[in-house]
């Protein structure tokens, strides 16, 4: 079996885009970090973030369950044939690591990996919000990137330390291989009545707080 690869890492400070007294909502004031460019050489990746990188709104994003997003290099084969009529760049999904070799069907919550230095670990899939569509002006991307399921994953940060494009990306622990990213989405997104599937989700110990907090709500909801 092949190992996976980190094939680019991408970090981004916050912008401030649109005019702030526009009437058009299209062109309204909204600052973001989803502006990611890529970094050669060793980058320290830390708890929170990677060394450059940073999160506009931060109740939303970013934070220890969600220091780095991962996206499959995959992907893009598809996105630049569907999205001709965009330049897709590595990074174009916001993510800060594109890896080859895996995907969401693939990897799986609490999934512990070794890259360079650091160690990092699985801890849900993503949901893109609005400024993904909006940095690339096309109203309904948010949309497809969750229809297709090719919406990347987050991890959270074991052990500190350096990491560089080209390192082989090492699967040390899989204690929830039943959770792929994949099905974990499906359970959020589509199965929204299902009470033994969202009661089976939350019981993964590994799930960000964020995403056990959301499907405990629904529980509480669907039980009345």
């Amino acid at each position: 079996m092949t190992t996976p690869l980190l094939l680019s890492i991408q970090v981004g400070r916050p912008r401030q885009l649109g005019a702030g007294d526009s009437t058009d909502a299209e062109e309204r004031s909204w600052s973001s970090g989803i502006f990611k460019e890529p970094v050669a050489g060793a980058v320290w990746l830390g708890r929170i973030n990677l060394a450059g990188d940073d999160q506009a709104d931060r109740k939303h994003h970013g934070g220890p369950d969600k220091a780095v997003l991962a996206y499959a290099a995959e992907h893009y084969s598809s996105w630049r044939q569907e999205l001709s009529q965009l330049e897709l760049p590595y990074g174009a999904f916001g993510e800060n690591f594109t890896i080859d070799g895996l995907t969401e069907t693939e990897v799986c919550l609490g999934d512990v990996y070794a890259i360079g230095a650091a160690q990092v670990q699985v801890s849900q899939p993503r949901q893109p919000c609005w400024k993904l569509a909006r940095r690339w002006g096309i109203k309904d991307l948010t949309a497809q990137v969750e229809e297709t399921g090719r919406t990347g994953w987050y991890l959270r940060v074991l052990v500190e330390g350096y990491v560089q494009s080209g390192a082989p990306v090492e699967l040390l622990e899989r204690p929830h291989p039943e959770w792929t990213i994949a099905r974990a989405a499906h359970v959020m997104r589509h199965l929204r009545d299902d009470r033994e599937a969202a009661a089976e989700l939350a019981a993964c110990a590994l799930l960000s707080s964020t995403w056990r907090g959301t499907i405990i709500a629904r529980l509480e909801l669907i039980s009345g």
